[in-house]
């Protein structure tokens, strides 16, 4: 055999040797992103998704930062969030706007992913302090039925990873699974809250406010921060269903319970434990912060009447008891515990009564 023709043999090898890894390659990485499209796909719920989104996908596309942008004009999923009792402040890549316009400039670019070196003014917004701001990134929108749900910020260290006249075909198809799954588990844990929310005034229930206690709790008792609850009963409720019928003693539930509602904090939660009785939990909440919004949510309801369908104008008034628990004893049950909170507050709530109705008073 020539020279040349050994020469020309065991380069067409090496080729085809550099080609079988490339394809070995290319399977590997096909084969993690199919793993990821199913790990996308089996998040039973909204943490588990960003979860595999900050975490997995970010580790298996070698991103040194990745973030979630979600549009919430009326604050739903971040309502959902609380009630999971999800605290925002710790996960920084997980950021809410309003409304489209906020995006600033950067949204007239959504279209379409956006890739590029990173800049403060035009992607600044998608990657905020505390996050460092990477070298350059890849703005991905997340569109629902032709409608900009949010956008995926993926980032990198190396300035060459995200370059303008890079295929985007792979973050389009991410872009995609990742919409669909948000939309999924976000309707998912909507029916969860319907289980636990009071169908007549849209609050939440006996059943979730006695479990949001009982993990409130139990924080209470490694962290050692306050707690207060507060039992609001609306005053002479039997006598407005009586005289003018349950349709509008309905509509004062309804008003009342929106009014405690606008008085409290995100952070808060609010139920109705039946009939006309409302149990209010305060979060890291001392007795004389309770007993202010307590006040509050009694000059509420008092100082203007509840206008009725047909017209009428009723003057209502509520009674509230205030409890607190400064730190929760470890050595105690905590089912314990929330039974002795809330009968405090039950009892202070008596006491409100007996006293005259329209007032507050705090247990001792």
């Amino acid at each position: 055999m020539s020279q040349d023709l050994m020469t020309e043999n065991l380069h067409l090898r090496k080729q085809l040797s550099q080609l079988l890894h490339q394809a070995q390659q290319n399977q590997q990485i096909l084969q993690r992103h199919q793993a990821i499209d199913l790990e996308l796909i089996g998040a039973g719920s909204f943490l588990e998704l960003i979860d595999t989104i900050f975490h997995a996908f970010a580790g298996s596309a070698g991103l040194d930062v990745a973030t979630l942008l979600l549009l919430d004009p009326d604050y739903a999923i971040r309502r959902i969030l609380v009630e999971l009792n999800v605290h925002l402040s710790e996960l920084p890549q997980l950021l809410f706007l309003q409304d489209e316009s906020e995006i600033g400039e950067l949204s007239a670019h959504l279209a379409n992913p956006v890739l590029g070196i990173y800049s403060e003014q035009l992607h600044g917004l998608v990657f905020p302090e505390p996050l460092s701001p990477p070298a350059s990134v890849a703005i991905v929108p997340l569109i629902r039925r032709g409608t900009l749900i949010g956008c995926l910020g993926l980032g990198s260290n190396d300035p060459a990873r995200f370059a303008t006249h890079m295929s985007t075909d792979f973050l389009a198809h991410m872009a995609s699974i990742v919409a669909i799954c948000l939309e999924n588990v976000i309707n998912t844990e909507r029916l969860k809250h319907i289980g636990l929310t009071d169908p007549l005034t849209g609050v939440n229930n006996r059943r979730y406010v006695e479990r949001r206690l009982l993990e409130e709790i139990g924080r209470s008792q490694r962290h050692g921060y306050p707690l207060s609850c507060m039992y609001i009963d609306i005053d002479r409720f039997k006598q407005i269903n009586d005289r003018i019928g349950h349709q509008a003693g309905d509509e004062v539930l309804r008003d009342v319970a929106g009014r405690i509602k606008a008085e409290l904090r995100l952070s808060d939660a609010l139920g109705r434990f039946g009939g006309e009785e409302f149990v209010v939990l305060l979060i890291d909440a001392q007795a004389d912060d309770a007993v202010n919004v307590a006040e509050r949510i009694r000059r509420s309801v008092g100082e203007q009447p509840i206008l009725l369908g047909s017209g009428e104008q009723l003057p209502v008034t509520v009674s509230i008891g205030v409890a607190s628990l400064e730190s929760a004893r470890e050595n105690e049950p905590i089912e314990k515990t929330l039974q002795k909170f809330l009968a405090r507050a039950d009892q202070a709530l008596y006491q409100a009564k007996n006293g005259g109705r329209n007032r507050v008073v705090a247990d001792s």
